[in-house]
């Protein structure tokens, strides 16, 4: 699989995502052995939230990963209403709980709220100083954000980017690329399955005896910068992911696709869900 340096660790480009996770207890088994499957199709990157279901998906991740901690680069975030220099402490030794581990790999901003960045980013150095990090970074950032942050020890910002939503192509995704920050793209494949129905998508699909989902994975990862996080449940909807690091997409296809969701011509707010 296609790797990049994330924090000065090779990780995978394609990771699993874990939105919604941990929400309905009758699912929690399925969730617990796709994310294992997962890890086995090389997809070691696995990115949560303390926000998804309340804790709910750190706690699937943590039996998931239980025994094999070391096989996996592990993404949490905290809220931003957690994000003061108390809240950072607290929330991230509850995510390590729930996580069953001892260390995040990565440790995310999820959104700007009222606290300023200065303290938010001296409770993540802390956190490093006491060995419950190894690297932090931010999510839902735009360039004013960024430059506002002027950190260079910000790992990655992770943002929504998929053929729908591809405002960040105006001025965010050039930024992070002429500051060696690596773009996590999450909801790649889109929300709701429009995006998947789509006959542009199909088509190039067909084409490459591929799936719509298969198209997007690639084309965002078309970018050298990007790391895409789909979250799957279903198995062969993971082996599809997993096979999606070998899908190349030529200029027809990017043409196509440009044709059908054209690129920025100007600046537009930053698309968050």
């Amino acid at each position: 699989m296609q790797t990049i340096s994330l924090g000065g660790v090779s990780v995978p480009r394609i990771g699993q995502g874990t939105w919604h996770m941990g929400e309905d207890a009758a699912h929690r088994q399925a969730e617990v052995r796709a994310l294992r499957e997962g890890l086995e199709l090389g997809m070691t990157l696995i990115d949560t939230a303390e926000m998804y279901a309340e804790g709910g998906a750190e706690e699937v991740v943590g039996e998931a990963i239980r025994g094999r901690r070391d096989d996996v680069y592990l993404v949490s975030k905290v809220y931003p209403h957690n994000a003061s220099a108390a809240g950072v402490q607290a929330a991230c030794e509850r995510s390590l709980r729930r996580l069953g581990t001892e260390i995040i790999d990565l440790y995310l901003l999820h959104w700007r709220g009222q606290y300023p960045l200065s303290e938010t980013v001296a409770a993540f150095e802390r956190l490093r100083e006491q060995g419950k990090i190894r690297r932090w970074g931010v999510s839902n950032f735009d360039v004013a954000d960024l430059q506002e942050l002027a950190s260079p020890d910000c790992a990655t910002n992770q943002v929504l980017y998929n053929p729908e939503a591809r405002g960040i192509e105006y001025d965010l995704l050039a930024w992070q690329a002429q500051h060696s920050m690596p773009l996590m793209a999450y909801c790649p494949i889109g929300q709701g399955g429009a995006l998947l129905r789509d006959a542009a998508l199909q088509r190039i699909a067909d084409k490459h005896a591929a799936t719509p989902a298969q198209v997007a994975l690639a084309w965002v990862l078309r970018h050298p910068g990007a790391i895409a996080i789909p979250k799957a449940v279903n198995l062969e909807h993971l082996r599809q992911n997993a096979a999606a690091d070998q899908l190349r997409l030529d200029e027809d296809d990017i043409a196509l696709i440009d044709a059908t969701y054209p690129p920025p011509t100007r600046k537009q707010s930053l698309e968050m869900v």
